[in-house]
Parts: C-alpha cells; structure tokens; sequence
C-alpha cells in the first residue's frame, strides 16, 4: 500500500505516540481484565511482522495456562531454595507468586540452531527482539500495559525442562500484559543524539 503524503504524517504521527506511550509497567501492576481471545490473537499476530531474514521465524511464545502457572511458581520457590537454602517461608512464597501476576503471561525464546539453516545467531536474537518489541506495542495499541521480566530461574535446567525446549532454544524474558492498576509518568528517554553519530 503507498500512502501520500498527508495520509503518511498523519499514520506518522499514530505511530510516534504509540512508540513512545509505551512503557515497562511491573506484572504486579498488571491487573484483569487481560486481552480477550480475539485481542491475544492480533497481539501474538503482530510478532510474524518482525523481520525474519530466510523466514524461518527464529523465535517461539509459550503461554502459560493456569496449570503452567502452578508449575512455574513451584519451579520458581525450588529454584530460589536451591540457591539459598536459608530463604525464609515469606521470600519461598513470594517466589512462587511471581507465575501468577498478570492475567496473560507468556515465555518468549529464540531458536538458535545454526545448523538447521545458515542465518547468523545475531540475526536470530535481533528478528526476536523486533517481535517482542511488535508484542508490547501491539498490547499498547490495544489499551493495556506490558512488561519483561527475567530472572536466574529462567537460564536454569529446570526452566528448559519444564518447556521442553529443543536443542539451542534460548529463554529471553517473560512478558506479562493485562490492564494498568496505577500508572506512573513515563521515564526520561534518551535523545537521539545519545545514541546515534556518523561515521
């Protein structure tokens, strides 16, 4: 589709505000009601935009169900008993309730198996990280909030267990949307000029 030029600034302009409305929002302010089926769909839909040299989509979303959750949330007390068998009963139960904030709650991971095909790793991450990015503007775009989230557990043997993840499938982050409970002004972001110069 090619657009003129005052349909352009005008789509131009939609585009700046919704890039630059988006903000982390922290899974314990992510409240319901979350997307609905129909809105999860245009928001996961949304990721197969993202530039995929060889298009072999080198990035995959796992959605937590609510027995994926108890399994998470168990994996994440066993995991922090095992790094500190001195953790008290509080942090062990604030360490299981980490897979149950948001009402939409997903793993996002990149596919890096080089010998399956001859895209670069550095390829690979850069097309998931364009499809996580098209994730959260998508859920802003919709109205709700977003946020990554990682941790030790998530680079841990029990973490690709549990997902039964394939050989040299990397775990990036978490990614929780659902509706804001408290908002907070926007941070200061960089300009331009702090990140970009000629050569």
């Amino acid at each position: 589709m090619i657009l003129d030029s005052k349909d352009a600034d005008s789509i131009g302009g939609l585009a700046s505000a919704l890039i630059h409305s988006r903000q982390h929002v922290s899974p314990k302010r992510l409240i319901s009601p979350g997307p609905n089926s129909s809105q999860k769909l245009e928001i996961l839909n949304a990721a197969g935009a993202a530039p995929d040299h060889g298009k072999i989509t080198p990035w995959h979303f796992y959605e937590l169900t609510p027995e994926g959750r108890k399994l998470l949330g168990q994996l994440f007390a066993d995991d922090l008993m095992d790094r500190d068998p001195g953790a008290s009963s509080i942090q062990i139960d604030e360490a299981k309730q980490k897979a149950f904030r948001g009402p939409l709650l997903l793993l996002a991971t990149a596919k890096l198996n080089n010998n399956l095909d001859n895209i670069p790793s550095q390829e690979k991450l850069i097309s998931a990280g364009c499809a996580i990015q098209n994730v959260l503007l998508m859920a802003n775009a919709l109205g709700f909030g977003s946020g990554l989230s990682s941790g030790k557990a998530l680079y841990s043997k029990k973490m690709r267990e549990l997902f039964s993840l394939k050989d040299q499938e990397e775990p990036l982050c978490f990614i929780t949307i659902g509706t804001i409970a408290t908002h907070k002004p926007n941070k200061q972001r960089p300009e331009a000029s702090d990140y970009c110069s000629s050569l």
